[in-house]
């Protein structure tokens, strides 16, 4: 049997038309781009046009006083890393980083003019972010920042009418994910900027699953910075941006070089910046025939498997998710063993996230929904995309709902 491959949240083949770009740039043997011969300068040129195409084809401010900003980045985790640890590093007090209990409690009673005690600086999340997020808000909370969460509906959607409450004047950032790398389900980020605008804290939204997948639009969002990642839609790996607004702050994580406005040290690859330009302009190119077909293809998935096993539960199917994306549960099958079963009948799908896969832990992002518990542990992550063929999936259906019927049996 072929394998069937159905983790392309986890990473996309890369398109020849990408592969062909990046080989014509490589052969050309460029100069390094920060050399300030007529070679580097020539490089420098072929580097910014990628940079500048690519801000355009995210809906990006690309000039102007105003213009926004793209910093390359070697994936989405840094990318997620640097706007963390970046934006609210840099809009902290130099002074109160540490000096506070991490998370505020009662205030002890102070004598009469007494200066009152000074608060932690806070970010906010949600609790169904990336790893790579969770990671960085981490290290914030370990140098003794507070870290507050945006609770999650049943259905997957962050609670925006509640972010208001979780503001104050120590926010330093907002972070949400755009799309949510295991259920799909697109968050409401214009709204929750509009809030974070009024009072005047900046928004960040992690937009590495869903670049490629619809329709992004920076401008539009709100957003104050986005992360991106090339090889979630068919470019190389290894190649990242962060999308940043002018007036916003950002302290560089990596040091040693002038590159980038000083804010990201070390030598840009053309030919990988030229890559991510070839994937994104290609998906420009076909986006609305590949959305409607994907979404096409995804119903007849999860019909087919509800028609022979009734039961399966799909988290999210009922608010706006990516097209490619479907999260199933199997009720009352335990999900390594259907993930081992369909291994072995070669269907490649997922328990998560990939760089949660070592985990054992059940998905942060489903108890965070409060999914129940006779789900949590049933279920499994498919997702495709545009060079999936209805002959695969059909097939891949096929082949889980035998291994579903087996282990049930």
């Amino acid at each position: 049997m072929d394998t069937i491959y159905l983790d392309h949240n986890a990473t996309t083949p890369i398109r020849p038309k990408v592969v062909e770009a990046m080989r014509r740039e490589w052969a050309k043997d460029h100069a390094n781009p920060a050399s300030q011969h007529r070679p580097g300068q020539q490089a420098r040129r072929t580097l910014e046009d990628a940079r500048a195409r690519i801000a355009e084809l995210l809906g990006a401010r690309t000039d102007g006083p105003d213009a926004d900003r793209l910093l390359f980045t070697s994936g989405g985790t840094e990318a997620n890393n640097l706007a963390l640890l970046g934006i609210a590093r840099a809009a902290a007090p130099s002074d109160s980083e540490g000096d506070s209990p991490i998370f505020a409690t009662a205030a002890p009673a102070r004598k009469l003019g007494q200066s009152p005690v000074p608060q932690p600086s806070q970010i906010v999340i949600s609790p169904i972010e990336h790893a790579s997020v969770v990671g960085a808000a981490e290290r914030l909370l370990d140098e003794g920042w507070r870290v507050d969460s945006l609770p999650v509906g049943p259905d997957g959607v962050v609670d925006a009418a509640k972010l208001p409450e979780l503001l104050r004047a120590e926010t330093r950032l907002v972070t949400v994910i755009l799309a949510n790398h295991e259920t799909g389900v697109v968050q409401p980020i214009a709204q929750l900027a509009e809030t974070c605008r009024a009072h005047g804290v900046p928004l960040h939204t992690d937009a590495v699953q869903a670049v490629g997948k619809i329709a992004v639009d920076f401008r539009r969002l709100g957003a104050d910075a986005m992360s991106i990642s090339a090889h979630k839609f068919h470019g190389p790996v290894g190649m990242g941006a962060l999308l940043l607004r002018a007036d916003v702050p950002l302290a560089p994580q990596i040091l040693g070089g002038h590159q980038q406005e000083g804010l990201r040290a070390g030598t840009e690859s053309i030919a990988l910046a030229v890559g991510m330009m070839t994937a994104l302009e290609l998906w420009h190119a076909e986006r609305e025939e590949a959305t409607a077909r994907m979404i096409a293809l995804r119903d007849r998935l999860e019909n087919r498997l509800k028609g022979a096993l009734p039961e399966i539960v799909v988290h999210g199917q009922h608010v706006p998710r990516l097209p490619q994306t479907s999260n199933v549960a199997f009720p009352g099958i335990d999900r390594q063993v259907l993930f081992t079963t369909l291994d072995t009948a070669r269907v490649a799908c997922s328990i998560g996230a990939a760089c949660d896969s070592n985990s054992a832990d059940v998905s942060p992002t489903l108890r965070a929904m409060r999914v129940p518990r006779t789900l949590l542990g049933s279920s499994l992550r498919f997702s495709f995309a545009t060079t999936t063929t209805q002959a695969e999936l059909d097939e891949a259906a096929a082949r889980i709902i035998a291994a579903a019927g087996r282990l049930k049996g």
